[in-house]
């Protein structure tokens, strides 16, 4: 097996118009945005944390910010905005390594044509800040001018405050800054921008109006072939980080331009290789797949930061004007799903992430409260402002699908078992999980049968809420494994009931030894393929026998053609049927139950497969990104994380997909230590070693 370094694979470049896919997503965790393929013409911005009312919903959701990087170009007094027809050449290529998104476009005004190279990226080390450098070539001499914009346009929200000047300071810290107020005056985002060009330009800061965007011109006279650069830099500080957003991302921004962009950029490269540390290497897998596992990688990363206030949706810091995204909410999948990788890669940040639901607890409990239980009851859609559930409409699946706040405090009992941060533990972990163990002993009924969980809808959601789903049993029975251990170890007492629902929870399962999805299943109904029993088995490591697993591995793995192109599970299809021992259909299911959610521009991993769209194609859609790279994390590496020695943790003999060879990731960060886990195909277990 080649233990060399490599850096990850980078997407093909593109050129020419998209024609309908997604533009390019950047982010470092704080911020992301949107890129077009002029990236001076507006895309769109997230910010973890802004947050607005909905324009056609009216519920809280996430909340585009002013867009701080775009510009104009003018040849001889004639603006490229306003003959964008006139813009040519365009071409893209994204390096995953340095996080840098590289474009370049032609201009030609009359008979001067411009070649525009430009490189954007999210500084990880300043995570307020984004930044951008232009390059502009002309083919003969000409008057060029170069406008850099904070544009508003197409925002739903008002400029509550726009400064060019710096209070008390005999000249301006930066160029200007803007304090953005959303729909509904829900938060407020505060920008600021500072500028710098060749010597020679001539600069001003143009004033325009109280409610107008930023703008700074330069004016030089070009040349023929002799380049001039211009570079921009802005600051975005969400309300939820600081009260007076705008004189912040002030000070932040003038850090930035007296550090300048080389030494952004230089940090950020740093931070990234770092990141790549821990890239999920498939040694034996073809080059595509490999490609993809390090697009998952970088987009996963990419939109994780201790800074984050708000968690992370599941398209990321990612929206787009054609799809709803779910309005930015945070959902089950991040906790099922993302976090588990993340807390291996990424601790710090998975912590951020967690912080968001822990501060989410006093709307856990309103919640449970509202519905007659006890402890703590997650929304479905928890709001990224207050955390409270923000489903449009009638809510139905926030009605009915409970097992969300399961996936919460299981994410919470995995950090702290594979950090082992004691005070994390009792002071965050311990609440939470104890609050869902409570909650859930509250929602089930005692019967005959045992304790059952009634009108409950797992991943599948139908119109009618069956009884006993069995992923939420099993979820809940690991939960409360979890709690009365933690109660244990803690020395808490737990309640009686805690006990009495674990020992006699009711699972449904058929004649034939196989678990049922829920009560009276059947594989006719609708949504009946649905493997969420497999869901149970892996990521949740339910203690099924041996016959019982098998057989529900079989039945549910020869329902897959009905079941992919949907979101989410069939990401994990792959790890289900290496533990089937199946090797060809571990590939086969890897490439039709991830592979092919691929689009090629950027490896934006798209939350339906196209064969099975009936809307815009949208991504990356981090339930599948992330439910794959956990199955590589976990699942293939058969890691059961708890809390005794790590090097107890791999508890499964290695069946891998056909032709791979071998999972490797050079850098885990376990309990505090830089670890190296290794799969090989046919070993008795993996390798978890430290160094």
């Amino acid at each position: 097996m080649d233990d060399r370094p490599a850096p990850p694979l980078s997407p093909e470049p593109v050129s020419g118009p998209r024609d309908g896919d997604l533009p390019a997503y950047l982010g470092n965790g704080l911020i992301g945005i949107r890129v077009r393929e002029v990236p001076l013409f507006a895309g769109m911005v997230l910010v973890s944390g802004l947050v607005g009312a909905h324009p056609e919903r009216g519920i809280e959701a996430a909340a585009a910010a002013p867009y701080p990087l775009s510009g104009d170009l003018a040849i001889d007094g004639v603006w490229m905005s306003e003959q964008p027809w006139a813009v040519g050449d365009l071409r893209q290529s994204y390096d995953f390594a340095t996080a840098e998104l590289h474009s370049a476009f032609t201009y030609q005004a009359g008979s001067r044509t411009l070649s525009v190279e430009v490189v954007t990226f999210a500084s990880r080390t300043a995570p307020s800040i984004v930044a951008q450098e232009v390059r502009v070539t002309a083919d003969g001499p000409c008057d060029l001018k170069f406008r850099s914009v904070v544009s508003i346009a197409g925002l739903t929200g008002r400029i509550a405050r726009r400064r060019t000047d710096t209070p008390g300071e005999p000249e301006p810290a930066c160029d200007g800054s803007l304090l953005w107020e959303t729909a509904e005056a829900l938060s407020q985002c505060g920008l600021a921008l500072a500028t710098e060009a060749t010597a020679a330009a001539g600069r001003q800061i143009l004033t325009w109006s109280d409610a107008g965007p930023l703008c700074t011109e330069y004016g030089i006279r070009l040349a023929s072939g002799r380049p001039v650069r211009f570079r921009q830099l802005a600051a975005l500080v969400p309300s939820v980080l600081h009260a007076r957003p705008d004189e912040e991302a002030v000070r932040r921004v003038a850090r930035a331009s007296r550090d300048g962009f080389d030494v952004l950029r230089r940090c950020n490269r740093a931070a990234w290789a770092e990141i790549w540390e821990g890239r999920i290497v498939l040694v034996g897998a073809s080059s595509r797949h490999q490609a993809l596992v390090d697009a998952a990688f970088y987009y996963l990363n990419a939109s994780a930061h201790p800074a984050s206030p708000a968690s992370t949706s599941i398209f990321g810091l990612a929206t787009w004007r054609d799809y709803h995204y779910y309005y930015g909410h945070v959902m089950w999948d991040v906790d099922a799903f993302c976090l588990p990788p993340l807390i291996l890669m990424q601790p710090d940040a998975a912590r951020a992430m967690l912080a968001f639901r822990s501060r989410g607890r006093p709307a856990a409990a309103a919640k449970a409260r509202l519905s007659a239980r006890q402890g703590l009851q997650y929304p479905w859609e928890a709001a990224p402002g207050t955390g409270q559930e923000a489903a449009p409409g009638a809510g139905d699946a926030a009605h009915h699908e409970d097992h969300v706040s399961l996936h919460v405090a299981r994410a919470f009992s995995l950090f702290a078992d594979a950090t082992g941060d004691e005070r994390f533990l009792e002071e965050e972990a311990w609440p939470v999980l104890s609050g869902v163990a409570d909650w859930f002993v509250s929602r089930v009924s005692r019967t005959g049968r045992g304790f059952e969980l009634l009108r409950s809808m797992g991943p599948a959601e139908v119109p009618s809420p069956p009884d006993n789903d069995a992923f939420s049993l099993m979820a809940g029975a690991d939960v409360l494994r979890r709690a009365l251990r933690v109660a244990e170890r803690l020395r808490k007492t737990a309640p009686d009931a805690w006990k009495a629902v674990f020992d006699d929870l009711y699972l449904p399962l058929r004649s034939d030894g196989v678990i049922a999805a829920h009560d009276d299943y059947d594989r006719r109904e609708e949504k009946g393929a649905t493997p969420s029993p497999l869901a149970g088995l892996f990521p949740y490591d339910y203690p099924a026998s041996p016959s019982v697993s098998r057989k529900t591995l079989a039945f549910y793995l020869k329902l897959w053609p009905d079941y992919v192109g949907s979101p989410m599970l069939p990401a994990l299809y792959c790890v289900w049927a290496a533990m089937a021992d199946d090797r060809e259909l571990a590939l086969k299911l890897f490439e039709e139950g991830f592979a092919a959610y691929d689009r090629p521009r950027f490896h934006q991993c798209l939350e339906y497969r196209l064969d099975h769209a009936e809307g815009p194609a949208a991504g990356p859609f981090f339930a599948n990104l992330g439910g794959m790279l956990l199955g590589l994390c976990y699942g293939l590496t058969g890691l059961v994380v708890d809390d005794g020695e790590p090097d107890g943790w791999a508890r499964r003999p290695i069946t891998l997909p056909a032709g791979w060879e071998a999972v490797r990731i050079d850098r885990l960060r376990v309990r505090g230590r830089s670890a190296r886990l290794v799969a090989r195909q046919g070993a008795e277990r993996a390798e978890l070693s430290f160094s």
